[in-house]
């Protein structure tokens, strides 16, 4: 991997791990990876944003939220699922349409922390704040 690499780690904690190059993920679409038995999946917006949700549909089951449309509704930047059109918060996972799924379960994707990292062979790095925060080229080091 050349340039910054995206990098994740459990909305609790944990390790980070690297997952793919930045520039790997293209705007406005999404990717999907596996990660511990997890399926994750990654999106990078327009504006260079970088989101990290779980990849499976709480309302069908199946593990296509990576194959979502990208959106907005208000200030919330959203995925919206392409089984059953359900839009998620991609800064919180909750779903803006219904509060539960089939069978009481919450209708919510697991969330997962989000940093770009330099890679061994970048000069410069870009940074992104977790989850949501826009991306920007790094300016200085300490």
């Amino acid at each position: 991997m050349t340039g910054p690499l995206v990098e994740i780690a459990p909305g609790t904690g944990g390790d980070w791990r690297a997952v793919c190059a930045y520039h790997d993920l293209l705007p406005g679409r999404g990717a999907a990876v596996l990660v511990d038995g997890h399926q994750i999946a990654l999106f990078r917006d327009r504006g260079g944003a970088v989101y990290a949700v779980g990849n499976r549909d709480p309302f069908s089951g199946a593990h296509v939220i990576s194959r979502g449309i990208l959106g907005s509704r208000g200030t919330a930047p959203v995925v919206v699922s392409p089984m059953y059109k359900q839009a998620f918060d991609l800064r919180t996972g909750a779903c803006l349409d219904e509060p539960a799924a089939p069978g009481g379960e919450p209708a919510a994707l697991p969330v997962w922390r989000v940093r770009l990292t330099p890679a061994a062979s970048a000069c410069a790095g870009d940074v992104a704040p977790p989850n949501g925060g826009a991306h920007r080229p790094e300016t200085a080091r300490s």
